[in-house]
């Protein structure tokens, strides 16, 4: 089992809200597989469990977007590198053959 109490009052934006802190009894292997699952994504474990929460909570969790953590392009689309075959990109993603279209100007 686990505990909960509420924590000092803490000013968030305008108004001020109570913090909730939880302590979670957690056998060792649901411990692992949630520290693999967070730093998978790139967050704390701490992160992870209020993401997951509020997910549960069916609350929106503060998003961070992957374009802030990319340093250049080759970052930012490092999560999608290699899923596709280059004979697929070339399947899915070619160009018009159509070297020039007819233009009327008047």
């Amino acid at each position: 089992m686990g505990t909960c109490a509420r924590g000092k009052s803490a000013t968030v934006g305008r108004g001020k809200r109570q913090a909730l802190t939880i302590t979670i009894n957690l056998q060792p292997e649901t411990e692992r597989g949630l520290l693999a699952r967070a730093q998978a994504k790139g967050v704390s474990l701490t992160d992870f469990a209020q993401e997951v929460l509020a997910r549960e909570a069916e609350i929106d969790p503060p998003t961070q977007s992957p374009a802030s953590n990319a340093k250049n392009l080759y970052d930012l689309f490092a999560p999608v590198r290699g899923l596709l075959t280059d004979e697929e990109v070339d399947q899915y993603f070619t160009r018009n053959p159509s070297f020039s279209r007819p233009v009327d100007f008047e």
